[in-house]
C-alpha cells in the first residue's frame, strides 16, 4: 500500500516506473503513448521495435530513458467492444501483468494512466473499478506504492453514484452553519444594493467589497449560545421581550434516572461513553489506534493496509507512543477500523484534530461514515473530485 489517484502528466511522475498504455505494434501514437514516446527519446521508439510488439493484456519492458523513471512497462488495453468480447479480464490483465513486472524489477513505486479510457473506448466507471479492483488485490499480498494518474482536467465524476448526494450534503451543511444565507436572493439583493451604495449604481455582484462566504461564523454560535444556555420556554411579554421572571413558567424537571449516572430519554449512550473514556484522558493517538485494532480483532496489516498506509510508516508510528500524524492518516486509520462519528472524533482529538462542519474535506469524510461506507479508496475517488487531500500514506 498505498493506492493513490493523482492529477498529474504522467511522463514527470517520480517513480520507479511508468506504464505506458500502447498500442499492439509498440509503436507510439497519439495520447499518453505519444507522451511517453515523445518525453522519453528517440531511443524509446528503436527499444520497442527490438521487443516486436505486444498482445493485449500483456506487458513488456524498455528502460525510460531521459524520463525521470527508471522503466516503462508498456501494455496494451482492450478496444471496447460493448463487454462482450471479454474486455474487462484483459483490462484487469494489463495491471497484473504490469504490476507483476514491475514487482521482479524491486520496483517500490508505479504509476498507472487509466488504461483504455481514451480512445479505445472503455466506459470511465468500468475503467476505474477493473484499475481499482486488480491493483488492490495486488498491493493485499505486495508491499508497493502505486498511483492512478489523471491528467489535467481529467475527472473521477462519471465513475462514482455519490457525487451529487455528497454535493447537497455539504451544500445543505453550509446553510445550517451560514444561517443568514438561507434565503439567497434576499442575500444577493442586499449585497447588489451594498455594492451599488459603495462603487455606484452600475456596480455587478463581483464588484462587492467581501463575499457573504467570509463573514465571521460566530453570530450563529453566539445565538445557539443564548438559546441554550437555559432550558426555559420563555413567554413574551407585551411588546415582545420576555415577560418578567415571576410570570415565567419553572424550568424544566431534570430526567428522571434509572441508574446513578445514567438518566433516561437516550442520554444512557452519552453517561457511558463518557465513563469509559474518562480513564483515558492520557492516552495518545498511537494508544488508541492500537487499543482499537485490538479490540476489533484486526493484524496490524489488515489495518495499515485497509487505511491505504504503507508498513514502514505504520512501524513508525507502532515504535512512538508520542506519533503525530497528519490529519488524512488520522482519518484513514478510522476508517480502516470503522469507528462511528463519535470515535473518529475521540481519534482525531488524540492527534490534534476534529471534524469540522466548515470544511469540505471534513464534511466528505462524516458523510462516508454515517452511512457506514468505510471503503477508503471510495472516499478518496470522493475527496479527489472535490480537490481535497486524500486518505493514506501522509506522514
Amino acid at each position: 500500500m498505498p493506492l493513490l489517484i493523482v492529477r498529474n502528466d504522467i511522463t514527470k511522475m517520480q517513480v520507479d516506473a511508468i506504464v505506458n498504455a500502447a498500442n499492439a505494434g509498440l509503436s507510439g501514437g497519439g495520447g499518453v503513448d505519444g507522451a511517453i514516446h515523445a518525453a522519453a527519446d528517440p531511443e524509446l521508439q528503436e527499444a520497442c521495435r527490438k521487443l516486436g510488439g505486444c498482445p493485449a493484456g500483456q506487458a513488456r519492458l524498455t528502460p525510460g530513458f531521459r524520463l525521470p523513471c527508471k522503466w516503462v512497462i508498456h501494455t496494451v488495453g482492450p478496444v471496447w467492444q460493448g463487454g462482450g468480447a471479454g474486455e474487462r479480464e484483459t483490462l484487469l490483465s494489463c495491471y497484473r501483468s504490469s504490476l507483476e513486472l514491475a514487482e521482479s524489477l524491486g520496483c517500490e513505486s508505479l504509476a498507472f494512466p487509466l488504461i483504455s479510457s481514451g480512445a479505445y473506448g472503455y466506459p470511465k466507471e468500468a475503467a476505474v473499478e477493473a484499475a481499482r479492483e486488480a491493483i488492490e488485490r495486488f498491493l493485499w499480498e505486495h508491499e508497493m506504492t502505486v498511483y492512478l494518474v489523471l491528467y489535467g482536467s481529467e475527472s473521477l465524476a462519471a465513475s462514482h453514484k455519490y457525487f451529487d448526494e455528497i454535493r447537497e450534503y455539504i451544500d445543505n451543511a453550509y446553510v445550517q452553519e451560514h444561517p443568514y444565507r438561507r434565503n439567497r436572493r434576499e442575500s444577493l439583493l442586499f449585497h447588489r444594493e451594498e455594492a451599488s451604495d459603495s462603487f455606484g449604481s452600475g456596480a455587478t455582484p463581483e464588484d462587492r467589497p467581501f463575499e457573504a462566504e467570509s463573514m465571521p461564523l460566530f453570530h450563529a454560535a453566539r445565538a445557539d449560545e443564548e438559546t441554550a444556555s437555559d432550558d426555559r420556554e420563555w413567554a413574551p411579554g407585551p411588546s415582545g421581550t420576555p415577560a418578567p421572571a415571576s410570570q415565567q413558567p419553572a424550568p424544566k424537571p431534570a430526567p428522571k434516572e434509572s441508574a446513578p449516572g445514567m438518566p433516561l430519554g437516550g442520554h444512557a449512550h452519552y453517561a457511558i461513553s463518557f465513563d469509559s473514556r474518562f480513564g483515558r484522558l492520557d492516552e495518545s493517538f498511537q494508544q488508541m489506534l492500537l487499543r482499537k485494532i485490538d479490540e476489533r480483532g484486526m493484524t496490524d496489516a489488515a489495518c495499515y493496509k485497509r487505511a491505504n498506509i504503507d508498513r514502514k510508516l505504520f512501524s513508525k508510528i507502532r515504535k512512538d507512543v508520542g506519533y503525530r500524524p497528519s490529519k488524512p492518516t488520522a482519518v484513514a486509520f478510522a476508517v480502516a477500523l470503522e469507528l462511528d462519528v463519535e470515535e473518529t472524533e475521540e481519534l482525531l482529538e488524540k492527534a490534534g484534530f476534529a471534524l469540522s462542519r466548515s470544511s469540505r474535506f471534513d464534511l466528505i469524510v462524516r458523510w462516508f461514515i454515517e452511512r457506514e461506507i468505510y471503503d477508503v479508496f471510495t472516499i478518496n475517488e470522493a475527496l479527489f473530485e472535490f480537490d481535497q487531500a486524500l486518505l493514506g500514506n501522509v506522514s
